[in-house]
């Protein structure tokens, strides 16, 4: 029978480090990756036939569960048509409707492949708008891989400690500002210097790359005010939490119209897929009826845009509330259980996602999350791992619990935790 340390050497031989993307190779939790053949629903399962409660779900796009009927009915009649054709397809508009209705701060959007397409060229988009080069993001936040984000970046960045960014010249990330998540002060000084230089402030509305960290009351809203008032565009990177939060986004919950707005796998039931969207007058600007030109033979391609629609479809039907509720309780008690053996634990929750850190103090931004015991969640990581659940192999991430999660699965849960000792 093939195992996973079987497939994991072979796999180092062919694959720069065994994995095709750096955090699935398990280092900073002093382990190997699991090789997984199937999921269905909350559960995976490895080649070695081992079954797994999942709070990873593919890095969170899997709301539904894992392999929905109603997802897999939609993407096999689409494939049944063919895979990719290289033009406009009928499934596409459908998709942007959606979008475009569940959005506020959309009335146009362009499908892209990642939510790594869809951050670049929205940073492109808004250089073009606006004439400027300088973009503001935060520390800790992830917004995919290209260049210009990669400076003091959050998720695998954060967890392998890759010091600056080896690769990239010095002049991309020149153009780059850095704050705190959450530190106002910081903002408004850059926005004093470099006012009438940026171009954008990027955002996560909720952080979820160096673990789930929460905006802070008035730090969203003054992020609206700043940009408006220096004329600079707002982007919301809902990558994570676009659908997830509730039906549409962080936007909705929270109120805030952003001008522009990045979208990832979730809006293709877990394909890859992405998307960028805002204001028509901004949108405009992008080719062919701009000068702003961005491109891509598989965005939109007929599989991933079917799956889309089935995915929000169902969404659309979704008791979120119930979801929040129920997760809350989970991560509750979850906190409880590792304090009652004397373990110091934060916990941040919101919607269906959670981070526990091993941490005395609150956790508010990429400095006090970077203060968690990375040896103590490893720990944690292995040990629940071994009785039968998924966590994500980094203290940097979230653990997402989607609408096929049940309350059995969640005394799983308990009960695993229960077992562990430090």
């Amino acid at each position: 029978m093939t195992d996973s340390r079987t497939l994991f050497a072979k796999a180092q031989e062919l694959i720069p480090g065994g994995v095709n993307s750096p955090v699935r190779a398990c280092l900073s939790v002093q382990s190997e990756p699991l090789f997984i053949t199937r999921a269905n629903g909350s559960r995976m399962w490895t080649v070695e036939g081992r079954e797994l409660i999942d709070y990873v779900m593919s890095w969170g796009p899997m709301l539904l569960g894992h392999s929905h009927p109603a997802v897999v009915e939609a993407v096999h009649q689409a494939v049944d048509q063919g895979a990719s054709f290289g033009a406009p397809c009928q499934a596409e508009i459908e998709l942007a409707e959606m979008l475009v209705a569940a959005l506020p701060g959309v009335d146009m959007v362009r499908m892209v492949n990642s939510g790594t397409e869809a951050t670049m060229s929205a940073l492109r988009l808004a250089r073009g708008y606006t004439g400027r080069n300088k973009v503001l993001k935060f520390e800790g936040c992830y917004h995919g891989h290209s260049d210009a984000f990669l400076a003091s970046a959050g998720s695998g960045v954060a967890t392998l400690s890759i010091p600056g960014t080896p690769g990239v010249p010095e002049a991309v990330v020149a153009d780059t500002l850095l704050a705190p998540y959450n530190d106002l002060d910081a903002v408004e000084a850059l926005f004093r210097t470099h006012g009438d230089e940026i171009a954008a402030v990027i955002v996560e509305p909720v952080a979820g790359n160096m673990g789930m960290v929460l905006p802070q009351p008035g730090f969203l809203p003054t992020l609206r005010v700043l940009t408006q008032r220096h004329g600079a565009l707002l982007i919301f990177d809902e990558v994570i939490t676009g659908f997830r939060l509730t039906y549409g986004g962080a936007q909705n919950v929270f109120g805030i119209v952003p001008d522009l707005t990045c979208l990832g796998k979730i809006i293709g039931g877990g394909f890859p897929v992405g998307a960028y969207g805002g204001r028509r007058e901004i949108m405009s600007r992008i080719a062919p009826c701009g000068d702003v030109y961005q491109a891509g033979t598989l965005s939109g391609n007929p599989v991933a845009m079917a799956a889309g629609v089935a995915t929000l479809r169902e969404l659309g039907k979704a008791d979120y509330m119930d979801l929040t509720r129920r997760t809350k309780a989970l991560a509750g008690e979850l906190k409880s259980v590792l304090e009652e053996r004397g373990v110091q634990v934060q916990l941040n929750c919101m919607a269906s996602l959670f981070t526990l850190f091993f941490a005395t103090d609150p956790v508010t931004d990429f400095a006090s999350a970077s203060k968690a015991d990375a040896v103590t969640y490893a720990s944690f990581f292995r040990q629940m791992r071994d009785a039968g659940v998924a966590l994500a192999p980094s203290g940097f991430e979230c653990a997402f619990t989607s609408f096929a999660h049940t309350d059995e699965d969640f005394e799983k849960t308990l009960d695993a935790c229960r077992t562990v000792h430090f």
